[in-house]
């Protein structure tokens, strides 16, 4: 396994607000998430957040960690909080769990579960391991559940609930190679 020794190799993990749009320029001139993290050594998103929707988001230059992040090989869970303000059934928790077909193919959680329910509102936690375009949302309007809020809260090991929207910190040497261990993992499996 190789651990980020190289001190050309920069990681953030970056709170993306509402409104900024995970792309590295934006035709329409809306806030990028490149806006938010200091412009040298030039960092690229790990995967997307749709504009609607808000979290944690690692940049980086270091295209080995971007590929244990991103590819389906390595099975590193991402995990979202969904405020729904409808009621979540555990029928509909379910669904998600056993699989969802969409356009694109069947979407499972690995894991779903409801973690607050107040009359019609509900915050569900969903937990997957690949990342398709909006599939979090997808999911849900399949079973007929509106998303009112999607927050990435955790990217594998990585999670910070100190980190407000539009900040960024640097990754840890701990967080890298717990996120790198995926790849050990994969090729002993």
């Amino acid at each position: 396994m190789r651990l980020p020794i190289d001190p050309d190799l920069v990681s953030y993990l970056v709170y993306k607000p509402v409104g900024v749009v995970t792309t590295m320029d934006d035709p329409q001139g809306r806030p990028t998430v490149v806006d938010l993290v200091p412009p040298e050594p030039v960092t690229k998103p790990v995967g997307r957040l749709d504009i609607h929707s808000e979290g944690l988001l690692i940049m980086t230059n270091d295209g080995y960690l971007a590929d244990v992040c991103l590819h389906p090989r390595y099975q590193v869970p991402k995990t979202y909080h969904v405020l729904s303000t409808q009621r979540v059934t555990d029928a509909h928790v379910r669904s998600l769990s056993e699989g969802i077909d969409l356009d694109d193919g069947l979407a499972r959680a690995e894991s779903a579960r409801v973690l607050d329910r107040s009359g019609d509102r509900t915050i569900v936690e969903l937990v997957l391991t690949e990342g398709r375009k909006r599939e979090v949302r997808r999911m849900f309007e399949a079973i007929g559940v509106d998303v009112s809020r999607l927050v990435r809260t955790s990217i594998g090991p990585v999670s910070d609930r100190t980190l407000q929207p539009g900040g960024f910190r640097p990754l840890t040497f701990d967080e890298t190679r717990g996120l790198l261990a995926y790849a050990r993992d994969a090729d002993r499996g």
